[in-house]
């Protein structure tokens, strides 16, 4: 697990950073069945907790780590499943400094450790989210029922309030979570998208426009794991793992040692993020001739 090295007022030295075992923030799409949740199965079952918004664990049933049912902790307490996510995002991020009186307050973080009765957090290194796709879905639910989404005019329903919300929770639920000194898998599922010239693209299926816009920017690894034929003609999965693919599939690596294409195991592509060397060793600071000469 990670540990930060810092004096009181949040210097890090140099030294200390590159000691550092860096945590790794990944987002990981696919199409419904590819076996997204599976992937939980290749990660430490001692360090990991599974956090299941989908109601559905049959996937890694036989797998050994510790699981936190949101849908049935908000049953169990009288919250909305989103409020229970919330809770859990504040208690894996911790308080925010900025947040005095709100959901993300100290306040909140006592009360929510109280609520929950979740155990000590420390023995995790890595909260794996199946899924953000669900999570959207509770989010929304919540923003419709919220004061703010209805107008005060009409005393109807604002959609338009509901999904400017929307955005908002969920920019501050991922940020939240990303901040967090543990590695955050969020998985969701990937839409194929085929629009009036028959042209494909690929998008996270994710409630409201804002959040998948904003994803990439998050996190430090974007992954898209899909099926693939051989030139045997037999099938394979893989991730992808690099922006530039001929297919459009979300992906981005931060770390730079990411091939475009890797083996479908989360557990050893976590490693090889922290361990491995930088493929883009050569830092490019020049145009090619050709553009200098236009």
């Amino acid at each position: 697990m990670t540990t930060k090295s810092h004096t009181k007022f949040g210097f890090i030295k140099a030294d200390d950073r590159l000691k550092a075992k860096p945590k790794v923030n990944i987002a990981l799409f696919g199409p419904s069945g590819v076996g997204k949740t599976t992937q939980a199965r290749t990660l430490d079952p001692s360090t990991t907790l599974f956090v299941d918004l989908e109601a559905g664990t049959l996937a890694i049933q036989d797998w050994a780590g510790d699981v936190f049912d949101i849908r049935a902790a908000a049953s169990a307490i009288g919250l909305h499943p989103w409020e229970v996510a919330r809770l859990l995002a504040l208690i894996v991020g911790g308080a925010d400094p900025s947040d005095r009186e709100g959901p993300y307050s100290q306040k909140a973080l006592d009360w929510a450790k109280d609520a929950l009765g979740i155990p000590d957090l420390d023995k995790y290194s890595v909260i794996y989210l199946d899924s953000i796709t669900v999570a959207s879905r509770f989010c929304l639910d919540y923003c419709k029922s919220h004061p703010t989404a209805v107008s005060e005019k009409t005393g109807k329903p604002d959609n338009r309030a509901a999904y400017g919300l929307l955005g908002q929770e969920m920019i501050r639920w991922l940020t939240h979570l990303q901040h967090s000194d543990k590695s955050i898998v969020v998985v969701g599922i990937l839409d194929r998208i085929e629009d009036d010239l028959k042209r494909v693209m690929w998008e996270p299926q994710i409630e409201g426009s804002k959040t998948g816009k904003e994803l990439p920017g998050i996190f430090d690894q974007v992954l898209t794991l899909q099926n693939f034929k051989g030139e045997d003609g037999n099938m394979y999965r893989a991730f992808v793992c690099q922006q530039q693919n001929q297919w459009g599939y979300p992906a981005k690596d931060r770390s730079g040692r990411l091939d475009l294409f890797e083996a479908p195991d989360l557990g050893k592509l976590m490693l090889k993020i922290r361990d491995g060397k930088r493929i883009d060793t050569t830092l490019v600071t020049a145009l090619p001739t050709s553009a200098e000469s236009k």
